[in-house]
């Protein structure tokens, strides 16, 4: 059984783990589809506002900027070469690109004209616009005069005059590439490149996959939750199983001892000396008939059980003062099956009458007093307290045994079911003694409750209405 618990466990978690895999490969993949048509959709709406704006406008946006730069150039030509220091030089170049950025940033009407167009069209229109200046020159005649060329754009062949954007996306960005452009005018040469970036693109992602999301995300819970109760029933399996087993030997343990007796009880009669001994006779017969009682109650508690199982529990109450049935009980056990334990009673009924079945609640008694004593690895000690509250009646019986653990308190009132304390008690059983208990307290109306520390004895409270 705890192979196959591993392997159940095992095989359990590899599934689990594969499933996780697969489905973040899946959402992996979604969320990539997803980007992609994101970014061709606005791709392919930033062409076609680029494409109306020429139609009806007749500007791509940037004629302005072109005007300034063409009258701007030939004054900076001038300038440049009068200029005759290299750090002057650098420095006046630095202060060209710096203008040219500024007259891009200011003078441009593309990123307005987008912004409008799209909202036409129904989609995100709140996005950052940003122009990347790959390559500026002033020309002065036929000689040209560069004052910038980006590193990237110095590895690529530029765009020619109206040609499609080499890429969708600007590398290691989610910046989309909407226009890629060379201005070439008398003065000078720029080439540059849109870009438009939208600061909750994805979190319009998320809300596009979020059904696949939560399908993933609830398959998984869904074969988690299966595993886990697969494998709580397998673990139910194997304590319903190591109950049966521990019942089986107990029963059979429990059942050999006076079967034992009374066969050597038999043989001992059929000796010669034994037959002429009248006393010896009489003592081996009340041998007999004392085990054979024992052996009758075994049988009829398991058929008891089985009754239980298949009808209603019956009860014949009666109204019965409590305090006489409690003392009662208490004297019967210590004359009987006390084994010199040490039982102190302390009563407070007030005189209360409770309807009861007087043999159940005797049986119910006895088996908390009959588990003190055999549970206890010294002279036991049994505390007996009573008393109402509430319109009920409460019946502590403290003892100072072994005590039983946290895990074993959930179980003890199951039929069957033995702490796991090993064979310290004196004598066996059957684990229906706390069942009966809990069974016949459930036929009366109330309940039984265990509070308990191992090595420090346990306190079991019955509670029965009145």
């Amino acid at each position: 059984m705890l192979k196959k618990r591993n392997t159940v466990l095992l095989f359990g978690i590899v599934s689990i783990i594969i499933l996780i895999s697969v489905q973040i490969i899946i959402i992996k993949g979604v969320w990539q589809q997803k980007d992609e048509m994101f970014n061709l959709r606005y791709r392919l709406f930033s062409q076609d506002a680029i494409s109306s704006m020429n139609r009806r406008l007749s500007t791509d946006g940037f004629d302005t900027v072109r005007f300034i730069l063409n009258g701007y150039s030939e004054q900076a030509i001038i300038e440049l070469s009068a200029i005759k220091n290299d750090s002057a030089l650098a420095a006046k170049k630095k202060e060209i690109l710096t203008f040219v950025q500024k007259a891009l940033k200011q003078e441009e009407d593309l990123s307005d004209y987008l912004r409008n167009y799209f909202g036409r069209q129904g989609i995100e229109k709140n996005f950052n616009f940003k122009i990347v200046i790959n390559r500026f020159e002033l020309i002065d005649n036929d000689t040209r005069i560069p004052i910038y060329v980006s590193e990237e754009f110095a590895d690529r062949t530029p765009p020619t005059p109206g040609s499609a954007p080499p890429s969708l996306i600007k590398k290691n960005t989610s910046e989309i590439l909407v226009k890629g452009d060379r201005f070439e005018r008398n003065n000078f040469r720029l080439d540059i490149e849109c870009y438009i970036d939208f600061t909750n693109k994805q979190k319009t992602i998320l809300k596009e996959t979020f059904t696949s999301l939560a399908l993933s995300g609830f398959s998984i819970i869904v074969v988690v939750m299966i595993f886990i109760i697969a494998f709580r029933n397998l673990m139910e399996e194997k304590r319903l199983s190591d109950l049966k087993t521990d019942f089986i030997n107990n029963m059979t343990h429990e059942l050999k001892t006076p079967l034992s007796t009374i066969t050597v009880a038999g043989k001992t009669l059929e000796m010669p000396q034994i037959r002429n001994n009248d006393s010896k006779i009489l003592e081996t017969a009340k041998l007999i008939g004392k085990q054979s009682v024992h052996l009758n109650q075994l049988i009829n508690m398991i058929l008891e059980i089985s009754m239980w199982e298949r009808t209603q529990f019956q009860l014949d109450k009666k109204t019965i003062e409590i305090e006489e049935i409690m003392n009662d009980v208490v004297d019967s056990f210590k004359s009987g099956g006390g084994d010199g334990a040490s039982i102190n009673q302390k009563y407070n009924f007030n005189d209360a009458k409770v309807d009861l079945d007087a043999v159940y609640f005797t049986t119910l008694l006895n088996n908390l007093l009959s588990n003190a004593v055999k549970y206890s690895d010294k002279q036991p000690v049994i505390d007996i307290e009573g008393f109402t509250q509430n319109n009920n009646v409460y019946i502590k019986v403290a003892d100072n045994g072994i005590g039983i653990n946290k895990i074993d308190q959930k179980h003890i009132f199951d039929k069957f079911y033995r702490a796991s304390t090993g064979n310290i008690h004196k004598v066996k059983g059957l684990g229906l003694g706390l069942y009966y208990v809990k069974k016949i307290a459930e036929a009366h109306g109330g309940d039984v409750t265990v509070s308990s520390k191992p090595g420090k004895g346990s306190i079991f409270t019955v509670t029965i209405p009145f």
